[in-house]
């Protein structure tokens, strides 16, 4: 939240006359964040990252061949 405030007002840190303001926003850009992610419905069961690592090792293993094989140009 913090970022997207400071991104989306141009400050890395407000002055001082700002200071409640800006902490106001980034306060109400977190609330907004979770409730979005709170209200969010999928059927999708969960992922799990093991099993993900695990199929995009294979694939690239099937597309760029083994890491421990050495390339010659």
């Amino acid at each position: 939240s913090l970022q997207f405030v400071r991104k989306l007002s141009g400050f890395t840190r407000p002055s001082k006359v700002n200071e409640l303001t800006f902490a106001r926003a980034v306060d109400q850009v977190a609330r907004a964040a979770h409730e979005l992610l709170d209200s969010l419905v999928t059927n999708a069961p969960p992922r799990d990252r093991d099993v993900e690592a695990t199929k995009v090792r294979a694939r690239t293993a099937a597309r760029f061949g083994s890491s421990g094989a050495k390339r010659t140009t």
